[in-house]
């Protein structure tokens, strides 16, 4: 890894180990060990653990310090529910404004990734880096092409939820994968013919589905924070 300097290079790190649950809610975070993990000085490292609990990623408490903010699952609910609305919202903007041929193929290369590691018909534990990658690339691009500023800004605070980000799922079935996937085709097929309300209801329905497996995952296990990391760290809607 290449020596970070700046507290948002740290930031980044962090929100991404966070947000895909490589550091999981309620661990607390020591500087001194962290900025010996991270490599960094101890300036940027403060900032960028200051920059994270501004955004509602950790908690700070006086005399203990940062840990990683811990959510109830009616919270982790909201935030699928809202991120249904605004990616559909960005998903129809796409459709009704229209994206270059160059992002459409861009968008078309991504989804054959995706492909190419559920041609083997079950889910290589090796792949979820790979396919975790593809899903928020297209994800991410769907967001920021469709114009609208807030919007971005407005799911980012909903993917803040660990558990409500796009970097996550349960990679134990493929066959919701699989149906995961086919909408990420139906979803870029109806942006590709302008039709902005099918790319809306496809979109609402693809992220609410995975809101519900989470859920119903949540209720087997009773209680929410004991789902296995290990199964629902990766590929994610």
């Amino acid at each position: 890894m290449s020596k970070m300097t700046s507290a948002a290079e740290v930031a980044d790190l962090l929100r991404e180990r966070i947000l895909s649950g490589e550091i999981p809610p309620g661990r607390r975070l020591q500087q001194i060990p962290l900025s010996e993990e991270l490599a960094v000085s101890r300036t940027p490292l403060r900032e960028a653990l200051a920059l994270l609990a501004r955004d509602g990623l950790l908690d700070y408490e006086p005399n203990r310090g940062y840990a990683v903010r811990e959510f109830r699952l009616t919270d982790v609910i909201q935030a699928f529910e809202a991120r249904g609305r605004l990616e559909a919202l960005a998903a129809s903007l796409c459709a009704r404004n229209g994206l270059q041929g160059g992002v459409l193929d861009r968008l078309s290369a991504v989804l054959a990734d995706g492909d190419k590691i559920l041609s083997k018909g079950m889910l290589d534990p090796d792949d979820l880096p790979a396919y975790r990658m593809m899903n928020v690339e297209f994800h991410e691009t769907i967001l920021e092409q469709s114009g609208n500023r807030w919007v971005v800004d407005f799911v980012r605070q909903c993917q803040n939820v660990p558990l409500a980000s796009n970097r996550v799922f349960i990679w134990d079935d493929f066959e919701t994968i699989k149906r995961s996937h086919d909408d990420h085709h139906r979803i870029l097929a109806a942006i590709r013919e302008r039709d902005a309300e099918r790319a809306d209801y496809i979109m609402r329905e693809h992220i609410l589905y995975a809101g519900r497996i989470l859920r119903n995952a949540a209720q087997d296990f009773g209680n929410w924070s004991r789902i296995d990391r290990r199964r629902s760290v990766a590929a994610g809607f």
